[in-house]
């Protein structure tokens, strides 16, 4: 997977967050604005995790540590893969159906300091095909600009 560049980064005004699970056993890195667009989302795993997330290509997303302590979880269509730390069982970060191109992260698995501001934006996901056709943007999120 190729990452971004230097130059790629501070054009777009990229900031690296670091992060990972409660144990440490997982941890990461992933380039994205101090700003933070977070989707809360509704549907049956989402509710039930408390899974709120902002969505990044995989290319400003990097795995630094614990891809051997790592367990995925999916259902109905298995385009989102649920992944997890197998020691604390959180979910730091997942593959998302709308965006199975780029991860989805949770931003309160981050590390203090590089967060400026969280906007959060409601989605429907008990009515996720309905509210994929009406949403204008999410898709393009896991893309590169």
């Amino acid at each position: 997977m190729a990452s971004l560049t230097k130059d790629e980064r501070e054009r777009d005004d990229l900031v690296k967050h670091t992060g990972g699970c409660h144990c440490g056993a997982v941890r990461f890195e992933v380039y994205s604005a101090q700003d933070l667009n977070v989707f809360n989302c509704n549907c049956s795993i989402c509710t039930k995790k408390q899974n709120r997330h902002f969505i990044v290509p995989k290319s400003q997303f990097t795995l630094l540590q614990g891809s051997d302590n790592l367990t995925t979880y999916t259902f109905n269509t298995h385009t989102a893969k649920h992944t997890f730390c197998k020691t604390c069982g959180v979910q730091s970060f997942y593959t998302p159906r709308s965006n199975p191109d780029g991860f989805g992260v949770a931003p309160h698995c981050l590390d203090p300091g590089t967060v400026r501001t969280v906007t959060v934006e409601e989605f429907c996901g008990e009515n996720w095909e309905e509210s994929m056709e009406k949403h204008q943007t999410i898709r393009s999120m896991s893309k590169l600009t």
